[in-house]
């Protein structure tokens, strides 16, 4: 975030990654989607974007290029952020995502880490969508629960930015690559206090039943459960097959919500009512205990 007047600050980032999907135009859904989740997670309004492209055109047909770019594109419209340009380079792997330029009040921004004792916790999607793209790469997910993986990945957070601004949020943060327990202890840490999750209220995406968990952990499963194992606390036997859940890296996840609890109710019915295919309250805010995260 870099503050340029009393009222205004720009916010920027961007992140890019390889095909979750097969479909091109949906891959580039999911990867602007991803992009612009970070300007959201900080309440911020997105403005233009820029793309950012590796793609082998010695060995593939520039017609993927093209379904990849009018995803992305797609996204951008939905969001009302203009794409301005870009980069491409040959690369032996097909990388797509965006350069995102943002505006926030510099007194609104939301950080993750200002959690404050007494908040409840809030997620707007639901978690699966890194077994469910592993399965799918593996020719062993149903096609109705890879399409509501996607539905999940391709909505853009920018539901839950207006209504969490709204009920005075204390803190938030975009659920990616380092899976509810990464996000959640660096929201901990950041904010030296302790986060309670509750894993039987961790919303789980429809239909996952349909594949066998145990079989599609992805390599940020393990680096995910390795990275938060010293400043977590496993209370009594947490069940195993939610505790997967906890650890799942997840792409274009939903916003993680630290909110007075006070608010959490009003939060909620905004959420659902603004189209956030979720509104879980999954833990809670205490004081800092001996460890950063309390898994019950």
């Amino acid at each position: 975030m870099y503050r340029l007047t009393p009222d205004i600050a720009l916010v920027q980032t961007l992140d890019f990654f390889p095909p979750v999907v097969d479909d091109p135009f949906v891959y580039g859904q999911i990867a602007a989607a991803n992009a612009l989740s970070d300007v959201y997670a900080m309440g911020g309004t997105p403005l233009t974007a820029m793309n950012l492209v590796g793609y082998p055109d010695d060995k593939l047909s520039m017609d993927w290029l093209g379904k990849i770019l009018q995803g992305g594109a797609e996204r951008c419209v939905a969001a009302k952020c203009t794409i301005v340009g870009g980069h491409t380079i040959r690369d032996a792997e097909i990388k797509f995502g965006l350069s995102v330029t943002g505006t926030v009040h510099p007194d609104k921004v939301l950080t993750n880490a200002n959690c404050k004792p007494g908040n409840v916790l809030i997620l707007t999607k639901p978690l699966g969508t890194g077994f469910v793209t592993t399965a799918n790469k593996k020719r062993a997910c149903p096609p109705e629960l890879l399409k509501t993986a996607c539905d999940s990945m391709v909505q853009l957070n920018a539901v839950g930015r207006d209504p969490m601004v709204e009920c005075g949020a204390h803190a938030a943060t975009d659920v990616t690559g380092f899976g509810l327990a990464g996000h959640a202890f660096e929201m901990a840490a950041g904010s030296q206090t302790t986060l309670v999750i509750d894993l039987k209220t961790l919303p789980l995406m429809p239909g996952i039943e349909a594949i066998d968990i145990g079989r599609f952990h992805t390599r940020a499963s393990k680096s995910n459960r390795e990275y938060t194992a010293a400043d977590t606390h496993l209370d009594g036997t947490p069940d195993p097959y939610r505790l997967d859940f906890f650890y799942d890296a997840q792409t274009s996840g939903g916003l993680l919500v630290s909110v007075p609890a006070d608010r959490a109710d009003e939060l909620t019915r905004k959420l659902l009512a603004n189209g956030a295919l979720c509104a879980a309250a999954i833990g809670e805010v205490v004081p800092r205990r001996d460890k950063a995260l309390w898994v019950k």
